[in-house]
């Protein structure tokens, strides 16, 4: 499994730590959140990671240079300071000639303690172009955003919905064919957006939290859950 990581953000809301470190290599129990990021992917049976980096990118690059890899392969899409927003990260990508066919999509300030294998699975069982997992949230961790009924994603959108009880969880799953002709600055939840509209968009639930560190409070979650589940 190929898995690309956005990573190419600013970090705004965890300035000013993210001044002088990009998000995804601040220190959570005691190590660069990347280190934990990837081992947990590499378990999950990920061989292959892509960086899509921008804002201080070089410094993930310097850093993997210097740490044993977890997977197989480690290769970097690097948009600059001009940034394309997460779809535009991902036609890049694309146009680079370095997506597979088939790939799984993350954040790179999330840890996601879910089994990937059955995702993956699910998404080429559906024969649709992508898919999205969700965890029924109920506004617990943040706005919901998915109406997901009957085992269907019915609807992703980031306006308020009564309907919605489910939220994105993080992990998507697309076809390479579905960028071929994307703009090439834009939001991947746009595109997203449209698939659910369409009938094109395949869901997952998951019944794990998800952990993020865009965040002071999210931090602090993380570290508690692996300082209890020993992966510190």
């Amino acid at each position: 499994m190929q898995c690309i990581i956005l990573a190419g953000g600013l970090g705004t809301r965890m300035r000013p730590l993210t001044d002088t470190c990009p998000k995804t290599l601040l220190p959570v129990c005691g190590r660069p959140f990347a280190y934990h990021q990837l081992r947990w992917l590499a378990a999950q049976g990920i061989d292959e990671i892509i960086y899509c980096i921008g804002h201080q990118g070089e410094m993930i690059r310097r850093y993997w240079d210097s740490e044993p890899k977890p997977v197989r392969s480690i290769r970097y899409v690097d948009e600059g300071e001009q940034l394309r927003g997460t779809g535009g990260a991902l036609r890049l990508a694309h146009q680079q000639g370095v997506l597979d066919e088939s790939f799984l999509v993350i954040y790179g300030d999330s840890f996601l303690p879910v089994e990937f294998a059955p995702v993956w699975r699910s998404f080429h069982a559906s024969g649709m172009p992508a898919l999205m997992t969700v965890l029924r949230n109920q506004g617990r961790w943040d706005r919901s955003n998915v109406v997901y009924e009957n085992g269907r994603l019915i609807l992703y959108d980031k306006r308020t919905n009564p309907r919605m009880q489910h939220i994105d969880y993080g992990l998507c799953a697309f076809r390479r064919e579905l960028f071929d002709q994307t703009p090439e600055v834009f939001d991947l939840a746009m595109l997203l957006h449209q698939l659910s509209s369409e009938g094109q968009l395949a869901g997952f639930e998951v019944q794990q939290r998800f952990y993020e560190i865009g965040s002071p409070v999210g931090l602090h979650d993380l570290e508690e859950y692996l300082l209890k589940s020993v992966r510190c």
